[in-house]
């Protein structure tokens, strides 16, 4: 993980490709593509991720659907401007490194995040009807050239009464995994749209005992 922006955000995703990869935009004669990703959880359920990467990292024809690999990357916000969404914000990965594995059998941690970053709106906090405890959080985190990545996180139990004392400006690390989550959108009366959110799901926070407090918290299982 060189230089302290790659520190600050570090995602590292295996599972297996199930789309062609899909031009998204050029920079200075560079491509960037996406695929998606089918990622395993514990609960023999998937996360379908998104991930960016530059022609350069691969050839595209390797890319194939069905293929398993292991990327290593940043979590990272962009405003969308196609015409033919209706979100104003992708949330997605940038790799940075992506290597074709024979399966995942190979891989003990499919899913995993660390970020250090600040929060930037006071954390919602709320609780099921079941009586479970839930805290929204939304993190900026620094990356080059001066621009951020503001990055939704949800925490639960413990780590969500934890998170409800928790400021504007202060300072947190995150572990954790990317989640993707299916949601209905009421556009009208008789228009209802089904989107997929994209979120980190926190297992452990603490305070960053560089630029706060130390305190620390571990969830709840």
């Amino acid at each position: 993980m060189p230089g302290s922006y790659m520190e600050n955000n570090y995602t590292n995703l295996s599972g297996k490709i199930i789309s062609e990869p899909k031009f998204n935009h050029e920079i200075y004669g560079e491509g960037f593509y996406i695929i998606n990703v089918e990622v395993p959880r514990l609960s023999d359920t998937y996360d379908y991720i998104p991930v960016m990467f530059s022609e350069r990292l691969l050839p595209l024809e390797i890319l194939e659907e069905g293929k398993v690999i292991t990327i290593e990357g940043q979590f990272r916000s962009y405003n969308n401007y196609s015409s033919d969404s209706n979100h104003k914000l992708m949330l997605l990965v940038f790799a940075r490194d992506i290597v074709i594995i024979d399966s995942m059998e190979e891989v003990k941690m499919p899913n995993s995040i660390y970020l250090n970053g600040f929060i930037c709106k006071k954390p919602i906090y709320r609780t099921t009807p079941f009586g479970r405890e839930i805290a929204d959080i939304l993190l900026a985190v620094n990356r080059a050239y001066n621009k951020s990545d503001y990055i939704p996180c949800i925490a639960w139990g413990r780590n969500a009464r934890f998170a409800s004392h928790l400021k504007v400006g202060d300072n947190i690390k995150v572990w954790g995994r990317v989640q993707s989550r299916k949601y209905q959108k009421k556009i009208s009366d008789d228009n209802i749209e089904e989107r997929t959110a994209y979120e980190i799901s926190i297992s452990k926070m603490e305070m960053n005992k560089d630029n706060n407090n130390t305190r620390n918290n571990d969830e709840e299982e």
